[in-house]
């Protein structure tokens, strides 16, 4: 089974000649390791130009809202980036919580990306914890209200990628035990809902991933594969991470 790694760039890099190096960079190290499924999410104005010199590895829209169109200064909507030849949509990631998207929102871009068959990445996690464990009945609420009305038979195209935000950008990540919890949390949380098929469903880790570490957290933190960020927009340490994963 291979590991997914899905490459979130974020606003990087700042022009076309350096985005163009760094996919040709990503893609060939994901080539020569047979194990690694990589998807790539750059900014959206890459969207279209990495389209057309991308069939192996396949694009992901970083935000996108649900709606076709309107008056979304900025914005950009699920039709938009699947013009563009986008097959994944990133949905609820912490960055666009802290702008302001909800848990209906997210439940509004996955039934819009399902409806476009673009497959939605829904990311979930808490922004602290505490020992009083809080923190399961925020995910638990992510997961379930962003999943509302998907029908069961659609749950296997999407992937939930737990992102605690006390761990982005931090030196470490999280202990692989502590996301083995939570992978099971989440699968039993989608089991009560939705029913066996809940184990079925694809989680990834994001959260301070890169060459040191990622190897453990796949092999002993219940997970597919990761969401990385930082790691992801800087050609030697993409590198290295894939290397690492192979």
């Amino acid at each position: 089974m291979k590991t997914i790694l899905v490459c979130n760039w974020k606003m990087n890099p700042p022009t076309w000649k350096e985005a163009k190096k760094l996919f040709d960079e990503t893609k060939k190290a994901a080539q020569k390791a047979r194990d690694v499924s990589v998807i790539v999410a750059p900014p959206s104005v890459y969207l279209r130009e990495l389209a057309k010199v991308s069939r192996a590895i396949p694009l992901a829209v970083q935000h996108a809202r649900a709606e076709e169109g309107g008056a979304h200064t900025g914005e950009i909507s699920l039709a938009q980036a699947a013009d563009t030849k986008a097959t994944y949509a990133i949905v609820g990631h912490a960055e666009s919580r802290a702008r302001g998207t909800t848990n209906a929102d997210t439940n509004a871009q996955i039934l819009a990306a399902l409806a476009l068959k673009m497959a939605p990445i829904l990311c979930v996690g808490e922004s602290a914890r505490s020992i009083q464990g809080e923190y399961f009945d925020v995910v638990r609420a992510q997961v379930k209200e962003a999943l509302a009305n998907v029908p069961q038979n659609r749950l296997a195209t999407i992937m939930i990628a737990y992102e605690p935000v006390w761990a982005i950008g931090a030196p470490k990540p999280m202990q692989p035990r502590d996301m083995h919890e939570m992978g099971i949390f989440i699968r039993k949380t989608i089991v009560q809902g939705w029913g066996e098929i809940g184990h079925a469903v694809t989680i990834l880790y994001g959260g301070a991933v890169d060459s040191t570490n990622a190897a453990t957290m796949r092999d002993e933190g219940d997970v597919r594969g990761f969401l990385v960020g930082r790691a992801s927009a800087e050609p030697s340490k993409i590198k290295a991470l894939i290397q690492s994963l192979a």
